[in-house]
């Protein structure tokens, strides 16, 4: 699933705009241009399995109850970042869509072993011809 494809409703999003740090000069300090996006996950009607991988990439943005929370404040206008919180939020439910291919896990072959140790005693060989010069 890609970030376009998912649908995010709006009874499930409430959006609050918070005073920013970082770049705008004085601007920073009169204008609330960070946005915060509260998203009721529960609303979103996520599968199981799709919720519990969400909880697991969102982290510490995920309250117990089930919000989770999103806060952008990388541009200078509240609309960019808008648009920036939507944009990471979409990639988050994509990103839990995807399922991992489970790992089967393989023995090496008797050959592949035989080669190891071969290449093993090689270097042993190699490095024991570097020791110490006696003289007799």
């Amino acid at each position: 699933m890609k970030p376009e494809d998912v649908v995010i409703p709006d009874d499930a999003l409430s959006e609050k705009f918070l005073a920013a740090t970082g770049p705008g000069g004085q601007n920073v300090n009169k204008v609330a241009t960070a946005c915060q996006l509260r998203v009721d996950v529960y609303r979103l009607g996520l599968a199981p399995h799709v919720f519990q991988r969400l909880k697991v990439i969102a982290g510490t943005k995920m309250t117990i109850g089930g919000e989770l929370i999103i806060t952008a404040r990388r541009f200078r206008s509240q609309e960019s970042n808008r648009e920036d919180a939507r944009v990471r939020l979409a990639k988050m439910i994509a990103d839990a869509h995807i399922v991992q291919v489970r790992r089967r896990p393989t023995k090496p072959s008797r050959a592949a072993k035989a080669r190891r140790v071969d290449t093993k005693k090689g270097r042993a060989t190699i490095k024991a011809g570097r020791g110490k010069v006696t003289d007799y």
